[in-house]
């Protein structure tokens, strides 16, 4: 009967999910093989695959540790069980066993939620049920527990007594052994009877049952001639309980697997007044433990790799397991043309899912790009947000994080590494030495490597044996011919060091002469750090490296990382990298930090993994709030052209965020200048320069409904903005098309502070959305930049120099004609003249250099003299920024 029920159990969830298959792992460190026959008979009957991992006997209990813990890390075992000497049922053992695969039920998490009632949450050990089924009826009756010891002692009696048993326990060697035996209605043997203990002592007409590990026979002979007992054992029937426990651990592990209800406990902020340091606010908070964040929104505990107690990466294998879950909103947080103290994107998006989940109850997440340590140690400081409206601990986000930016220095400098190497060893050997040194001889045996193979299958060269090949084919083969002077890759630091915009490389004797002038970029402007904030999966970034040009032939053919065989190396260094990290806002919602492009050079967006992983945790109901960097000209432009073209994700609303102090600037208000003091049109209350400087906004507004989508405008208020201005602000942008526009308080206020802005946003969420792209990717590439630079930018038109033309013909020659647009601005104007500041119009945008960033997807045009390097300014942050060596806390970041 119980084999029946677990076999049609498992045959239903067979037929709703087809691929699986449960396998159940025992580890067996005896010489019983009748044990070993009844759990395969049962397995098969059931329709289950097993696998029987025989230990000699004697193993040690280190030696079945460590083969539980190999077993733990299998994907292809679902549940585990322990055949194992009565000596070597320890915690130790036990404890090793994952409780997600704990078949047998004896770990201590199990038992827990055994002894405290929680059915839903454990599985009762196979022996205790298989105990439980032969007795009946034990209300009132006195059940002795005899030679069970630890777990399947616990066990047995926490569910005698749930059902009414009297229930005493003791070992072979008590005193009152034989009293206790002779009053027992039930006795239930855990091991088996020493000999030194007569079958007189048991009482006429109780019931025994044996649960000693190696009887499977169904009788025990215990009882007396005249008056026997009922003697049973649990044998075989406890085979098949292990087996039925095996199914009900499937259906667990698929209910496991589907999206769970959040249940999120958010922490209450208790905000001052005035507003102390961001720093101060941050380290006030005690964030919860990031695996208890991770187990709030829907992730299972082999989703995460906790870095420290506040960080974990998320493991994209979650998109698979949430693939047939509905996604949520998709917002996007964008803004109005900043001053170069910015306006606060990031301090709004945290506030608004700061206010939609803890102020709202909905389910929100922010999705934010890592700070560089340019501007961290430069001028603009971190990207944690500010006020009561951030990312806890601040100094993590700001520093390291988990290293992603530190993997994308390696691998970006170990191609540039690999494309110099090669060109001096072409420079100074022959085809013959090049092909003995790239297919050497190892142990007598020449071979390609895998990348090797498909660098000849690229070359139409359609051999394996590398014995074969002509000299012409060993020639195509080994020569790259890299063209020096048409080498794109740079060497990339995470710093502002402006000496490094123009270097030589190669000066010492031993590069034999081969010197030529290079650059270095700061490192979130690397191609990798692009390509790990538009790819999609692991596969899909390894195809990008490997597409990655670094330079032309001597024939104007582009070469590529591929060619240089480094791909799968860049991989290697990659693969943690690609994996969001979950951090969380002051009031304890989720927060994906991944990727730092910056807009001006680059896209200027978080990571299309973290948007995507987002979208399943939230539910259809909830919302993922991302951010575009710098104005809704660059990043937000970026955003709809680049990202959602390599995600296919369709965005809900724009909050577009502005400032009193940033229209006053675009309406003639005097320079605003980083670490300077504001001058008073700034802290006084001035109607006319607000009025004038909203025709930024309204261009703002403007270029958002090109692409179909609602804006909400977000005014992020400050402490010196008069009620008048913020109404004003509020009324103009409601007339220029945006769907609402709210004043917030978030930075002084928290969440509480942006409930109003939450609010309208849902509102707008369910508009009607008609998104488009700007442009076609079909049409030529100068008619592309030209309509950016005429719609967005309000440009009349666009000049190319000779450089910049010759290049768009290369790209167009070479097929990379169909790619869409980076462009490479300044960020404090719609202008390529940072000083423009309002609506520049009647301009001529000039297009300096166009280059490629093909594994990325994009072509980029500099305009103007856009620098990839920033530099460090008179007093750069870093003279405010200190250690305290007793507490090892950071001080003067914010």
């Amino acid at each position: 009967k119980v084999t029946e029920n677990a076999k049609n159990s498992l045959a239903s969830l067979k037929r709703e999910n087809p691929r699986l298959e449960p396998t159940l792992a025992i580890i067996q460190a005896h010489n019983d093989h009748l044990i070993q026959e009844a759990n395969k008979n049962f397995a098969k009957e059931v329709g289950l695959s097993v696998i029987h991992i025989c230990l000699p006997e004697g193993s040690t209990k280190d030696e079945i540790v460590s083969e539980i813990l190999r077993l733990n890390e299998d994907p292809n075992v679902q549940g585990l069980a322990l055949d194992l000497p009565e000596s070597l049922y320890s915690s130790k053992i036990l404890n090793a066993v994952k409780p997600e695969k704990d078949v047998d039920g004896l770990s201590s998490v199990n038992l827990g939620h055994l002894v405290h009632g929680d059915v839903n949450d454990c599985l009762v050990p196979p022996t205790v049920r298989a105990v439980m089924e032969l007795l009946e009826d034990l209300g009132g009756k006195t059940v002795l527990v005899l030679g069970a010891h630890g777990a399947l002692g616990a066990a047995l009696q926490s569910q005698l007594q749930r059902e009414g048993a009297a229930v005493l326990s003791c070992h072979w060697e008590a005193r009152q052994l034989q009293s206790q035996i002779r009053h027992a209605d039930v006795v239930v043997l855990g091991s088996t009877k020493p000999n030194d203990v007569p079958v007189s002592w048991i009482k006429p007409g109780s019931t025994i049952i044996s649960c000693a590990r190696n009887l499977l026979s169904e009788k025990c002979n215990y009882g007396q001639q005249n008056s026997p007992a009922t003697e049973e054992s649990v044998g075989s029937l406890a085979v098949a309980m292990r087996m039925q426990n095996m199914v009900k651990n499937m259906e667990r592990w698929i209910q496991s697997q589907q999206h769970r209800k959040w249940d999120l406990h958010c922490l209450t902020l208790q905000p001052l007044s005035p507003v102390p340091s961001d720093i101060e606010i941050s380290r006030a908070q005690s964030p919860k433990a990031v695996d208890v964040l991770a187990k709030e929104i829907g992730l299972l505990a082999d989703e995460i790799e906790i870095y420290g107690q506040t960080k974990a990466k998320v493991r994209l294998s979650l998109l698979e397991r949430l693939k047939d879950q509905p996604d949520g909103k998709y917002v996007l947080v964008a803004g109005i043309t900043p001053t170069p103290l910015g306006e606060g994107k990031s301090t709004v998006t945290v506030g608004l899912v700061q206010a939609l989940t803890a102020h709202l109850n909905i389910n929100s997440f922010a999705c934010l790009r890592q700070p560089s340590q340019g501007p961290t140690f430069g001028v603009k400081g971190g990207a944690a947000g500010g006020g009561y409206a951030q990312v806890i601990p601040m100094e993590e986000f700001n520093l390291h994080l988990t290293g992603d930016i530190h993997a994308i220095t390696a691998a970006n400098n170990l191609l540039a590494a690999a494309i110099d190497a090669r060109i001096l060893h072409e420079n100074t050997q022959s085809d013959k030495s090049l092909y003995n040194r790239l297919v050497p001889v190892v142990n007598g045996v020449r071979g390609f490597s895998a990348i090797q193979l498909a660098r000849l299958r690229r070359l139409g060269i359609n051999k394996t044996n590398p014995e074969t090949l002509t000299e012409e084919e060993i020639s195509k083969f080994v020569r790259l011919d890299i063209d020096p002077s048409t080498i794109t890759w740079q060497r990339v630091v995470d710093t502002n060091d402006r000496f490094l915009r123009k270097i030589t490389v190669g000066q010492a004797n031993t590069e034999k002469g081969f010197i030529r002038q290079a650059q270095f970029d700061i490192a979130v402007a690397s191609e990798i750090m692009a390509i790990l904030a538009l790819t999609t999966s692991l596969q899909d970034m390894k195809e990008r490296l490997g597409k990655m040009v670094v330079a032309n032939d001597k024939k104007g053919e582009p070469v590529t990382a591929e060619d240089l065989g480094v791909t799968g190396a860049l991989a290697v260094l990659m693969k943690d990298a690609i994996k969001p990290t979950l951090m969380q806002t002051l009031e304890g919602t989720p927060v994906f930090v991944h990727t730092g492009p910056f807009a001006n050079i680059a896209h200027g967006n978080s990571s299309v993994l973290a948007d995507k992983i987002a979208l399943k945790l939230v539910g259809e109901k909830g919302f993922v709030v991302t951010e575009a960097g710098f104005g809704a000209d660059i990043g937000m432009e970026k955003f709809f052209n680049i990202k959602c073209r390599a995600s296919g994700l369709v965005p809900s609303v724009v909050v577009l965020v502005a400032t009193v102090r940033a229209l006053k600037m675009h309406g003639g208000g005097p320079n605003v200048t980083a670490g300077a003091p504001l001058k008073k049109e700034y802290t006084e209350e001035n109607l006319q320069l607000v009025a004038d400087g909203c025709c930024n906004l309204q261009k703002q507004i403007q270029i958002t409904q090109l692409f179909g989508v609602p804006v909400v405008v977000a005014l992020n208020v400050f402490k010196t903005d008069s009620p008048a201005e913020v109404d004003l602000v509020c009324k103009i942008a409601k007339e220029s098309g945006a769907f609402d526009a709210v004043p917030c308080n978030h930075w002084s206020a928290g969440g509480r502070g942006a409930v109003e802005l939450a609010q309208a946003v849902e509102k707008a969420a369910n508009q009607k959305n008609s998104f488009k792209y700007l442009y076609s990717l079909e049409l030529p590439i100068v008619e592309k930049i030209r309509i950016i630079a005429q719609k967005v930018y309000g440009a009349q038109d666009i000049e190319l120099s000779p450089v910049a033309q010759s290049q768009v013909d290369r790209y167009t020659q070479q097929g990379f004609g169909n790619l869409p647009i980076c462009m490479a601005k300044t960020h404090l104007s719609l202008s390529h003249e940072p000083e423009r500041k309002g609506v520049p119009t009647g301009f001529i945008l000039p297009i300096s250099d166009v280059r490629a960033s093909i594994g990325a997807g994009f072509i980029y045009p500099l305009v103007g003299t856009m620098s990839t390097m920033p530099g460090l300014p008179t007093r750069p942050c870093f003279y405010d920024i200190d250690l305290d060596p007793i507490t090892e806390q950071v001080k003067g970041l914010f």
